[in-house]
């Protein structure tokens, strides 16, 4: 068996970092060819010192470009993106359109820029393939079924760390708060949006993309083990799930062998295999609806996905300035989907292109950084 050729955008981050770890342990089945990342040196120039990539680069010394050359010039056969934000737009789009396999872990691509990456794959022929557990579960719940019997598909969340504290609580919680998730080993923006639910939010839009699903048709539940990671409602009543311990491994070792299977072993206990503690004698599901009026996040993104256009690029955009702002304790954690909201209301959504959803995404970013400093200005005067 020809050895698959792998480059990753953000290797140096969570989902790369963990990706390499599942390459490392099949390097009879992936050769690694582009490494890029963005200002982790030391571990970057580690990677490259461990599996040799034809093409490398760092944000600090090529910008943009760097990203272009590793997922294009390498020869690369697919391309994990897993860079936060927008960064990667440009080298992903010239992936998919030089036929180019993408394992997409990056949210904000597909938020932002869905509709015309998957427009753009499918004149090339490349195909794209979900990380997120999520969306994994419900791309292997389809496996040989019709789109047309879907009757809806079903998205779970673990809750994060705010799920049974107070409106209050969550408002004024603090970074070291919203960074303690119960479940999932993730990086700081992504556990932040866990913490407000917009990471859920915006997986409700990614799924609308890659699924070809209405919003109307996608549903939420909190379970707070991360067992079961998805779910499909099939027009004559039969609901299939993906069940698995939770472990991002998994799906991206999904991705990068799709359509084959990775060896791995299987863990010889039943309720091991569904993250059960090591001699447990039961396990058990539980689901809960999610609650807008805490978790308003949420119901921005569906807001946005219903607008249409570029809403969704600039519910992306304002949510990464005001996570942060966040972070650096510039406002609260209860402001963020306030400066969210005010980011929606002042750019007007308009029909998608490229250089719409660039503008979207500046406009965003400005607003929601003017909406930032009047939060501040509050903070002060309190």
């Amino acid at each position: 068996m020809a050895k698959k050729r792998v480059a990753i955008l953000g290797s140096t981050g969570s989902i790369g970092r963990q990706a390499l770890d599942v390459i490392s342990r099949h390097r009879d089945r992936f050769t690694v060819v582009g490494l890029a990342a963005g200002r982790n040196e030391k571990l970057w120039r580690e990677q490259i010192e461990e599996f040799g990539p034809e093409v490398a680069s760092l944000d600090s010394l090529d910008g943009r470009a760097g990203l272009q050359r590793v997922a294009v010039d390498s020869g690369a056969e697919i391309v994990l993106a897993a860079t936060d934000g927008s960064v990667a737009f440009e080298a992903v789009f010239a992936a998919v359109d030089a036929g180019i396999d993408i394992a997409v872990a990056n949210k904000e691509l597909v938020v932002a820029a869905g509709e015309l990456l998957f427009a753009h794959a499918a004149k090339s022929g490349a195909r794209l393939l979900p990380v997120d557990s999520e969306h994994s579960a419900i791309f292997q719940c389809l496996v040989g079924e019709s789109h047309e019997r879907i009757a809806s598909i079903v998205l779970t969340a673990s809750g994060g760390p705010f799920w049974n504290s107070s409106t209050d609580a969550i408002r004024n919680a603090t970074v070291a708060d919203a960074l303690r998730h119960p479940t999932w080993n993730m990086g700081t923006k992504n556990t932040i949006d866990s913490a407000s639910l917009m990471n859920k939010g915006l997986e409700v839009i990614e799924a609308s993309r890659f699924f070809a699903i209405p919003g109307d048709r996608i549903d939420v539940l909190v379970h707070r083990t991360s067992v079961a990671h998805g779910f499909v409602i099939f027009t004559d009543g039969n609901v299939k799930a993906q069940l698995a311990a939770p472990d991002m491994r998994l799906p991206i070792g999904y991705a990068l062998a799709y359509p084959d299977r990775l060896p791995e072993p299987a863990p010889a206990d039943a309720l091991a295999a569904l993250g059960a503690k090591a001699g447990a004698r039961s396990t058990s599901l539980a689901f809960e609806r999610p609650d807008v009026e805490r978790f308003p996040c949420l119901g921005l993104a569906y807001d946005a996905l219903q607008r249409g256009g570029t809403a969704p690029a600039v519910l992306s955009a304002a949510n990464e300035i005001a996570v942060a702002a966040f972070v650096n304790n510039e406002i609260s954690f209860g402001a963020i989907p306030e400066c969210i909201a005010a980011a929606l209301n002042a750019v007007t959504a308009r029909e998608l292109s490229l250089d719409a959803v660039r503008e979207a995404d500046r406009s965003a970013r400005v607003a929601a950084t003017a909406a930032v400093a009047e939060h501040r200005l509050e903070i002060r005067r309190v």
